[in-house]
């Protein structure tokens, strides 16, 4: 599994609730797979295991070659360095600019002059469509403004992956398009790894070389967009039809 970020038979429960129950995949280098699902069948635990946020009772977890399934820090926080992330709200930080926002992990693990660090903020920036907007703080922006700022600044330490938590939820469809273009270009420009969990079929439609479906803790589907259309599976049967 070198540098592949991927989880094996893992299992994770809360209290008498099981969330996954022995989930297995491997991303494919270079290619958008999206995780679909309800709400409630574990997408975002799934996505909280491969950033170590949270621990499976059972499996393995490899996030970028390394194996977290321990959730033992060192390791960890090397492999999130070769990882982006965009949480659903951005999580950018309120009290600091635009500018610092996207600067934040480059402070952190780059030893960079100021104007170099100012000059990759730019252009981190300028790839999102954000390079007027420095200055601002996020409570002066649109929900979907903060998510183009959330992805320049998980682009920051130039990732071979991105892990995307329901990039499109509460956007407009217009601004969804956008978000979806972004993750395409991501792909297609940069051959960024992209694991996007969501609810959006139609975002998902535009994106995806993969699918994967989460029923009841379960992968019920791991295939193409075709397939998945053409599935006679009934679970999926009642998603498309809930979706259209």
């Amino acid at each position: 599994m070198e540098n592949s970020t991927a989880v094996q038979d893992v299992r994770k429960s809360f209290g008498s609730q099981t969330i996954l129950d022995g989930v297995s995949f491997e991303l494919v280098t270079g290619e958008v797979t999206c995780v679909l699902g309800r709400s409630g069948t574990g997408k975002s635990v799934l996505l909280k295991l491969l950033i170590g946020l949270e621990r499976p009772d059972s499996g393995t977890v490899h996030l970028a070659g390394r194996d977290i399934t321990s959730g033992a820090q060192p390791g960890l926080d090397e492999a999130r360095k070769s990882v982006g992330f965009l949480f659903q709200q951005g999580a950018l930080y309120d009290s600091m600019t635009i500018e610092e926002n996207v600067a934040f992990p480059l402070v952190r693990h780059l030893k960079l002059s100021e104007d170099e660090r100012h000059q990759r903020v730019q252009a981190l920036l300028t790839s999102v469509g954000m390079e007027h907007d420095l200055s601002k703080m996020p409570s002066e922006i649109s929900g979907g403004m903060k998510k183009r700022v959330g992805l320049a600044r998980a682009l920051a330490l130039e990732p071979a992956a991105v892990l995307f938590d329901e990039p499109t939820a509460g956007l407009d469809p217009m601004t969804a398009a956008e978000i979806a273009r972004l993750i395409v270009e991501l792909r297609d420009q940069r051959h960024i790894t992209c694991l996007v969990v969501t609810h959006d079929l139609p975002t998902a439609r535009k994106i995806a070389n993969r699918l994967i479906a989460l029923d009841r803790g379960k992968v019920v589907f791991d295939g193409s967009l075709q397939d998945f259309e053409s599935s006679q599976d009934p679970f999926i049967v009642q998603y498309l039809k809930e979706a259209a």
